[in-house]
C-alpha cells in the first residue's frame, strides 16, 4: 500500500501550485507517526477558510521575502478546484465572517455570498461581521446561499426559536458528514449592540455536545465550525508578529468540553495553525488560518471503515500565492460585474504621500488620521476610534475609493459625547489591556506602561496644543464612532457618558471621510507622539 505521503507528494509534483508544493514536501504528521499507512482507509479531504471579510483581490505580502502577493478570491477558487481534481472526496467549510468592505456593504453581503457559490462551500458558520448590516439584514441574505448557514447558539430573544439552522448532514459518494455551526460570546462583543438587539448568544458548550450525541450515530465524522475566542488583530502583517497573536484557548477549551468532536476548524482570532492542534484528551484535530484569504485550510483524513475514528491525518494551511494561480474565470467575470455597477469606486479620492498603515496595539499613521478627522468634524477637545475599525491599509500615491471606503466599511454614525476626565481615563485603561487593541487618539498626549497592573497603566494624560493635564472632574466633548459609543468592543466607559447627538441624526463616518479627503487632496503622514510607551529602566 501507499503511504498518505507518497501519495501527496505525487499530487503535489502535478503542480496544485508552487505554493503548495513546497508545503506537501515537509514532513508530515500522520496519526502521530510519519508515513502511516493509508490501508483500506478511505481517505477525505477538508478544506476550510475562516475570515475571508470580503478580501477578493491579492494583498501585497510586504513582511514576506518569498512572496509579493497572496491571497485573492480568484486565486483561491483556482487553488480549491486543482484539489478537487486531483483528490477522491472533498468537502469545503468556512467558520464565519464572510463580510466586511465596500462591494460586501453596497450588497449587503451579496458579492462575498456570490464567490462562496462559485466556490461551491459545504456549510459555513456565522461570524460577527455578517451582522454589519443588521440581523434582519442577514436573516433575509443568507437564504440566497445553498448550503447551510450554520448558528446553533443564536436564538431570537426570550424564545427557544433559532435564528439560524443549527446543523446540517453533508453527503457525498456515500461518507456523512455532520456539521455544526456556532459564534462564540466575545464576538457579540464586536459588533455594534444595535445591530443584534433582539437576539440571544448562548453559551456553546453544551449545545454543542448535545447536538455532537446525537448526530454521533448517524455520520462517519463530526466537524464543528466555530467562530469564537478573542477577537483578531487587525493589522496585516500580524502573522509576523507572535506579540499580537490571539491564540485558540476557546476552541481548545471546547475541544476538550465536549466529547465526540473529530474536526474543529475555528475562526474569529485568525491564528494560524500551520499543523493542527490534537487534544489530548479527546483527540479532536482543531484547525484555524491567519484569515483574509492568504491560506487555504487543508485537512487530509484516512477514516477507519468499522470504526468510523480517523486513523491518520495530515495538514496544514496552503499559502495562496497570487502569482502562481491563474485567476478563476468565472470570480473575475463576477467580481467585473458588480465593480461596473459602482464606477465611482475607482475614482480617486485624494494623494497619499507616505502609506498610511494600521498598527493594532500602538499609535497608528491611518489611527492618528481617522481621529484626526473625527475631532476635527466633530468641533471635538478630544477623539477616540477603535484599532479593530480599521480594516486595510491604504497604498502611497492615489487612493481610490475603493480602497478608502475597504479601509472603513462600517456603517458607523458620527457621535459627539460629553465625558468626564475620569471617563475618558477609563476608555484609555481599557484601551491599555490590549484585549481589543489600543485605541487611536486625536487630541490627546498619553504617556503609559504596559508592564504595571491592569487599570494602572496610564501614567499620564495631556489635553490639547497647551498640553494641559486632564482633569479628571472637568467635562470634554468628545467625537468616536457609534460602536464605541454603544460600548462594542468592550469600551464601557463611553456609553455611560451623556450623548450630545441623537442616533440617527449624525453623517456616516465613511461619508465624513470620503467628503473631508476629497477636500484635502493630498495627504501627510499627521504627527504622532500621541500614545507613548515608558520605557522601565
Amino acid at each position: 500500500m501507499k503511504t498518505i505521503f507518497q501519495k501527496l507528494t505525487k499530487l503535489a509534483l502535478r503542480a496544485i501550485c508552487v505554493g503548495v508544493l513546497a508545503i506537501f514536501l515537509q514532513q508530515m504528521t500522520v496519526g502521530g507517526a510519519n508515513g502511516a499507512e493509508a490501508g483500506d482507509g478511505r481517505e477525505v479531504t477538508l478544506l476550510f477558510t475562516n475570515d475571508f471579510e470580503s478580501a477578493f483581490d491579492p494583498i501585497p505580502a510586504y513582511w514576506r521575502d518569498d512572496v509579493k502577493y497572496l491571497g485573492g478570491a480568484a486565486e483561491m477558487a483556482t487553488l480549491i478546484e486543482s484539489i478537487r481534481e486531483r483528490e477522491k472526496l472533498v468537502f469545503l467549510f468556512d467558520a464565519g465572517d464572510i463580510f466586511t468592505g465596500i462591494l460586501s456593504k453596497l450588497t449587503e453581503g451579496a458579492v462575498p455570498m456570490e464567490m462562496m457559490i462559485t466556490m461551491g462551500y459545504d456549510a459555513m458558520a456565522i461570524g460577527n461581521h455578517e451582522f454589519e448590516y443588521g440581523w434582519e439584514s442577514f436573516a433575509e441574505q443568507k437564504s440566497r446561499l445553498p448550503f447551510p448557514v450554520l448558528g446553533a447558539n443564536l436564538f431570537y430573544t426570550g424564545t427557544d426559536f433559532p435564528y439560524a439552522q443549527p446543523y446540517a448532514i453533508v453527503e457525498r459518494e456515500g461518507f456523512r458528514i455532520g456539521v455544526i455551526g456556532i459564534i462564540g460570546l466575545d464576538a457579540r462583543t464586536a459588533i455594534i449592540p444595535s445591530h443584534v438587539a433582539g437576539m440571544d448568544f448562548r453559551e456553546p458548550i453544551p449545545i454543542v455536545q448535545k447536538l455532537v450525541d446525537m448526530l454521533r450515530s448517524e455520520v462517519d465524522l463530526v466537524v464543528v465550525l466555530a467562530h469564537q475566542g478573542k477577537t483578531a488583530p487587525m493589522q496585516t502583517d500580524d502573522e509576523a508578529h507572535a506579540d499580537i497573536q490571539r491564540g485558540i484557548e476557546a476552541d481548545y477549551k471546547m475541544a476538550g468540553a465536549v466529547d465526540g468532536i473529530d474536526v474543529l476548524f475555528c475562526g474569529h482570532a485568525d491564528s494560524g495553525t500551520e499543523k493542527p492542534v490534537v487534544h489530548p484528551k479527546t483527540g479532536t484535530l482543531i484547525m484555524q488560518t491567519y484569515g483574509q484569504g492568504t491560506r487555504l485550510g487543508y485537512l487530509k483524513l484516512v477514516m477507519d471503515g468499522e470504526t468510523k475514528s480517523i486513523s491518520s491525518y495530515y495538514g496544514s494551511l496552503l499559502p495562496v500565492v497570487s502569482k502562481d494561480l491563474e485567476p478563476h474565470p468565472l470570480i473575475v467575470q463576477k467580481l467585473k460585474k458588480y465593480r461596473s455597477q459602482f464606477p465611482e469606486l475607482q475614482k480617486t479620492v485624494f494623494h497619499a504621500r507616505e502609506r498610511l498603515s494600521r498598527v493594532y496595539n500602538q499609535e497608528s499613521d491611518l489611527g492618528n488620521l481617522y481621529a484626526d478627522i473625527l475631532r476635527e468634524e466633530g468641533g471635538a477637545q478630544i477623539a477616540f476610534i477603535n484599532s479593530g475599525a480599521l480594516r486595510k491599509d491604504l497604498p502611497q500615491g492615489d487612493v481610490p475609493l475603493a480602497d478608502l471606503m475597504d479601509s472603513f466599511p462600517f456603517q458607523d454614525e458620527v457621535v459627539i459625547l460629553e465625558m468626564t476626565g475620569a471617563q475618558v481615563k477609563a476608555a484609555l485603561e481599557q484601551s491599555l489591556t490590549l484585549e481589543r487593541g489600543m485605541l487611536q487618539v486625536s487630541g490627546l498626549r498619553v504617556e503609559y506602561d504596559i508592564n504595571r497592573p491592569i487599570g494602572e497603566r496610564v501614567l499620564a494624560i495631556e489635553v490639547g496644543n497647551e498640553a494641559a493635564i486632564l482633569d479628571l472632574k472637568a467635562s470634554y466633548r468628545v467625537a468616536t464612532i457609534e460602536i464605541l459609543a454603544q460600548g462594542g468592543d468592550l469600551y464601557n466607559a463611553f456609553p455611560q457618558s451623556r450623548r450630545l447627538t441623537a442616533k440617527g441624526t449624525q453623517p456616516l463616518f465613511a461619508d465624513t471621510l470620503q467628503k473631508y479627503l476629497t477636500a484635502k487632496r493630498v495627504v501627510h503622514l499627521p504627527p504622532r507622539g500621541r500614545l507613548l510607551p515608558v520605557e522601565r529602566k
